[in-house]
This record gives structure tokens, C-alpha cells and sequence, in this order.
């Protein structure tokens, strides 16, 4: 079935048909086993040991001659990566804007991020550094090649239909991580040969590599490009998109209200990765939890979190998005509350707490993203998605730093963890006072019928 869709500006665009979007869904599908096996799972707690072995007897590395707590590297290393983002990610989203090859530049970014992930092969013994590395690469290309895969969003949904079809991508995105997930716990279980927990999570860590390579072939064979609204590129594309880009950000500030929405989500966005990121870190170090225990209980999370993503989509089409993602920010508060006073050993109350955390998990995420959508001006969606990503899957950079410092001052994972709890009630209060109506009239589009 073709969906024709007119442009916000009045041009019309190219239809799009369920088989092109059952692809774009399946990029979720793909890249979500690198958040979920490697972020929230195998990477932080491998990456700590091997810091750990190669630790000073206070407890410390060195990259780069620069003195590191061993259980913070983790932490400071996907902050890094995030500040490296802030200057690629909006870059390759202009590009992508003055490109009309944006399949062939999805490709590139997926791979190089899926083929840094298998090299995490070498990472044995005292590697903590190729490690380091390897995920910063794999890391900076997830974002980016998520940027471009956002961007088609518009494309493929007018405003009435945006919720419904990012809820049903990140449900399925869900699935998708949930499934290796599962065959990683399994073998985890199992541990056939005796391989040892360590080399478990390694090659957990290289299948997610694997998979995000493999998955990512059916959205390229049906995905379109369409030419870009922007134009092509003048000039050496890589120049150009700097240009183009220096032109959008003195743009935002025609768009006070889309820069307002933008500034609010980077905050309680950067909360919700955090939580992602090191909730194994907690599991292990506080909580002393087996990773038997937090692969299952993740896994409980991913399905848990296709459910309420479909579910919350459901609540948006009848209250809006924005009243939705207000109450998922209420319980996110609770969940940290609820986590910092959890008791030592006790895996059913670290799975009751995750119980809640899955329902609203997928929901506010594929909320955001489709509401953003809508805030941008027609032809700009990439360069827009560029400074999105900077706080979206796995890509937070406040508050990993906010976590390792908390544990440097402290020594404690649960002040690291409770003071999180700032970028939830910061994000609930920017949220609550965008005009939501205004500022998608502002940029040119046609709102929703319910917001």
C-alpha cells in the first residue's frame, strides 16, 4: 500500500509503500543489538575488569598519562565519545540533507560502526586503551548512522501517522536486541567448552557486531533515495556540509521554540541513556548481582519494552505525545528513587524495579523522536537528527560524567545513580512549558490533530 504524503513546504513527495517501511523498521532491528549486548550488558563491566588488570595498586589507569579510577573508565569513555558526536553528528546530518545517496551513506556509517564492534575480538588481558578506542568508533558511527536513518522518518509518515510508525520501528528495534540478547544469556548459561564468563561477554560483545552487519542489508535493499529537498551538494561534499551546517545552527535561532523542545530532550534524553548505560555498572559493583541476573533481567526490559513502545504510542494517539512523555518522565523519577534504595543480593527487587522501567523505556524514546519530527523545518530533517542524536541510544554525555564523578567523590554507585534523578525533573519542567502547537505552526508543518 503507497501512503502519498505532501511536503510541510507544499512539495510533493515521492510515496512511500509498507515494504519500504517495514525496511526502515528493520534498521532498528539491526542496530539495536549494539545498545543493548554491548552498552547495557557485556561492554561496561568487561571494559572494567580488563581496566582493572591493568591497574596501578591504587586502583588506577593511565590513558594518555591522565590518572583514571578503574570503575569510572567505562563512564568517561562513552562521555568522550559523546563530545566527538557533538561536532560529527550535526556534520554528517548536513551532508546527508545536501545528499541524495542517502542509503549509500547509511551503509558506510552502519558498517565502520558494526566492524569497530567485532574488533573487540583483541580486547583481552590489559587492552583496556584498544578498547577504549574500538568503542568510540562504534560508538560515534552508531550516532551517525542513526541520523541518517531518522531523517527518513518524514519521508515515510505525515504528521497523524509519525507516532504510530517510530513506536512500531523502536518496538521492533526491541525485539530484535531483545533476540541476541536472549541467545547471549544462553550461552552465558550454558558456557559450553568452559569458555569462562570473560570470554563469554567478549564474543556477546563481537555477535552484536555480527548481527548489526548482517540485519543492515534488508533496509538497504528497500530503502529509496529521493532527491534532497535542500539541493545538491556545491562543491566537495564534506565542505559543503560544513557550510550548510554553520548555515542551520544560525538558523535555530529562528526557531526558538524547536531549539527550546531540542535543549529540554538532550536533558531528560541524556538521563534516560545514562540509566541504560550503567545500569549493569550498578548491578555488578553495588548491587553485586550475578550477570546472570542482569542479562535476564535486560531481557525482561527489551520485551517489556516493545509492549509499552506500542503501548504508549497507543496513549498518545488519545492524550498527544507531549502529555505522554510528561507522565513516562514521573516514572522515571521513581525508578532511580526506587534503585538507589535497592537492597545488596536481592535480584527479584532489582527485577521489580525494572518492571516499570521497561514499560515506559521504548514509549518515550519513540515519542521524542517523532514529536522532534515535527519541529523541523521541511529538507533540514538530517541536520536537525545530527543534533538530536547527541543525546539519543546509548549516545548521553552529562550523564556518564555526572555518574563517574559522583563515584570519584563519593565511592558510592548509589550517589552516582540517585543523582541522575536531576535530569528527569529538569527535562519534566522544560517539556511542560513548550508550546507544543506554536512551535511545530513556527516551523511550517501541519500539526497533529492531538498533541
Amino acid at each position: 500500500m503507497r501512503t502519498p504524503m505532501v511536503a510541510d513546504a507544499g512539495v510533493r513527495q515521492e510515496p512511500s509503500t509498507r515494504r519500504e517501511r517495514v525496511g526502515w523498521y528493520f534498521y532498528d532491528w539491526a542496530n539495536s543489538a549494539f545498545p543493548t549486548t554491548v552498552l547495557t550488558v557485556f561492554l561496561g563491566p568487561y571494559l572494567g575488569s580488563v581496566a582493572e588488570a591493568a591497574a596501578d595498586g591504587h586502583g588506577r589507569v593511565y590513558p594518555l598519562g591522565i590518572p583514571v579510577a578503574a570503575g569510572s573508565l567505562f563512564a568517561y569513555t562513552v562521555s568522550l565519545s559523546v563530545l566527538l558526536q557533538v561536532f560529527v553528528l550535526p556534520t554528517i546530518g548536513a551532508i546527508a540533507d545536501r545528499s541524495s545517496r542517502k542509503k549509500e551513506l547509511l551503509a558506510l556509517l552502519a558498517y565502520l560502526g558494526a566492524a569497530a564492534t567485532v574488533a573487540m575480538m583483541f580486547v583481552t588481558g590489559g587492552r583496556y586503551l584498544l578498547g577504549a578506542v574500538l568503542f568510540l568508533v562504534a560508538n560515534v558511527a552508531f550516532g551517525a548512522s542513526n541520523v541518517v536513518y531518522y531523517s527518513f522518518l518524514p519521508q515515510l509518515a505525515g504528521p497523524d501517522d509519525r507516532d504510530r510508525v517510530s513506536s512500531v520501528g523502536w518496538a521492533i528495534g526491541y525485539i530484535g536486541g531483545g533476540l541476541l540478547l536472549a541467545l547471549n544469556l544462553a550461552a552465558l548459561t550454558i558456557d559450553p567448552g568452559g569458555a569462562g564468563k570473560a570470554t563469554i561477554a567478549r564474543w556477546s560483545i563481537v555477535s552484536a557486531g555480527l548481527w548489526w552487519a548482517g540485519f543492515t542489508t534488508l533496509p538497504l535493499m528497500r530503502l529509496r533515495n529521493r532527491p534532497a529537498v535542500a539541493g545538491e551538494a556545491r562543491g566537495p561534499v564534506v565542505i559543503d556540509g560544513f557550510r550548510q551546517l554553520w548555515h542551520t545552527l544560525r538558523e535555530l535561532r529562528a526557531f526558538p521554540l524547536t531549539l527550546f523542545f531540542l535543549a529540554t530532550y538532550l536533558i531528560y534524553n541524556d538521563g534516560i541513556q545514562t540509566v541504560i548505560a550503567m545500569a549493569s555498572v550498578y548491578a555488578d559493583k553495588q548491587l553485586k548481582l550475578s550477570q546472570n541476573v542482569q542479562v535476564s533481567t535486560v531481557l525482561l526490559v527489551q520485551f517489556l519494552a516493545f509492549a509499552g513502545a506500542l503501548a504508549l504510542g497507543r496513549l498518545a494517539r488519545r492524550f498527544g505525545a507531549r502529555k505522554t512523555i510528561l507522565a513516562s518522565l514521573v516514572l522515571w523519577t521513581g525508578v532511580l528513587v526506587a534503585a538507589y534504595g535497592l537492597p545488596a543480593h536481592r535480584p527479584l527487587a532489582f527485577v521489580a524495579m525494572a518492571v516499570p522501567l521497561g514499560i515506559v523505556l521504548g514509549g518515550s524514546q519513540a515519542l521524542s523522536r517523532s514529536l522532534f519530527s515535527q519541529l523541523i523545518p521541511n529538507g533540514k530533517e538530517a541536520e536537525y537528527f545530527g543534533i538530536y542524536e547527541i543525546s539519543d541510544k546509548g549516545t548521553s554525555w552529562l550523564g556518564p560524567l555526572l555518574f563517574g564523578l559522583a563515584y570519584q567523590l563519593t565511592g558510592s554507585y548509589r550517589a552516582a545513580i540517585v543523582s541522575l534523578v536531576v535530569f528527569f525533573v529538569v527535562g519534566f519542567a522544560g517539556l511542560a512549558a513548550v508550546p507544543v502547537r506554536r512551535a511545530i505552526v513556527a516551523a511550517g508543518n501541519t500539526p497533529p490533530r492531538v498533541l
